[in-house]
């Protein structure tokens, strides 16, 4: 038979031992969503540098210890809409589960749902509608590689120049995604002329080459909700525009473009989707570059 005192001991060092386990799984936890969000953070200041100013494009690349799920999030919400990045990491076998979100109201990211890995590229183009509206930013990670074929020579070289590890336009390896240009053949498919991309079954339309790769490196819903934030921005830097074509004509030097930022920007509250980026729009859009460019008094 067993004692009282050996009954005692047993249920207080079996309740002892649990607080214990408790304890420690509570503070792993803690500093496991403590990880995430540093994680995340630093993802953001990545970010920053990708920043182009009037440059092509530029590069960044972040590794990290351990397996990592960088999860793209985006709203429409207010005058700018929002970024969010969250993170998840495996952690002795399983993934963390957080909700600690890290948000921008100035970056737009376009990738897949989330990326997963431990070495992540990203790399930046200018979007301009006809001005510069913002820099994109692509996030993919160095597990996935991306084949591109037959693309057009200024795709090819702009590939070569930006001599990224998991982009190709030729010598490509065995199992990348291939993305084939004017032939429905790939696993993604770019019609260069009708500017679009179609990826899953799904078309995604594009006005640059910019918004391309954008497409062709992100999910529909992804990509849909960051189009819309880019053309949130764009309507307020029209609207800025507008005011600047104003005032410089009270000062007798006219740009001719108050009648067409007007028109821009009617047609600009219409997008809720890439299928409103219409031959109207993109023909306005070209339009007023040119006359921007022939201007005695330049806008942008």
């Amino acid at each position: 038979q067993i004692s009282f005192a050996w009954l005692f001991a047993i249920i207080v060092g079996g309740f002892i031992l649990f607080l214990a386990i408790f304890t420690s799984t509570k503070i792993i936890n803690v500093e496991q969503t403590s990880l995430d969000a540093q994680t995340a953070k630093e993802i953001g200041v990545l970010l920053n540098p990708l920043e182009t100013g009037f440059e092509t494009g530029k590069k960044n690349s972040l590794t990290l210890q351990a397996e990592t799920r960088i999860y793209n999030r985006c709203n429409n919400d207010g005058v700018f809409g929002r970024q969010i990045i969250k993170v998840s990491q495996k952690s002795f076998g399983e993934w963390t589960d957080t909700d600690v979100n890290v948000g921008f109201s100035n970056k737009h990211v376009f990738s897949e749902d989330f990326v997963e890995g431990k070495k992540f590229f990203l790399f930046s183009k200018p979007f301009e509608f006809p001005f510069k509206v913002a820099d994109l930013i692509y996030l993919t990670s160095s597990d996935k590689e991306y084949c591109f074929v037959n693309p057009p020579e200024e795709i090819k070289d702009e590939i070569s120049d930006l001599n990224q590890e998991n982009l190709f336009s030729e010598n490509c390896p065995a199992n990348s995604v291939e993305v084939c240009f004017d032939s429905n053949d790939c696993d993604i498919s770019v019609n260069y002329g009708a500017r679009f991309v179609e990826k899953d079954d799904e078309k995604m339309y594009f006005y640059s080459d910019s918004l391309m790769y954008a497409a062709v490196f992100s999910d529909k819903e992804i990509y849909e909700c960051q189009l819309k934030r880019v053309m949130q921005r764009t309507s307020q830097l029209t609207s800025l525009y507008k005011d600047k074509a104003e005032f410089i004509s009270r000062e007798g030097c006219n740009s001719n473009l108050n009648s067409d930022l007007l028109e821009l920007s009617n047609l600009e509250s219409g997008v809720s989707s890439s299928e409103n980026l219409n031959n109207l729009m993109i023909n306005l859009a070209d339009n007023m570059q040119k006359k921007n460019n022939l201007a005695e008094c330049k806008l942008w």
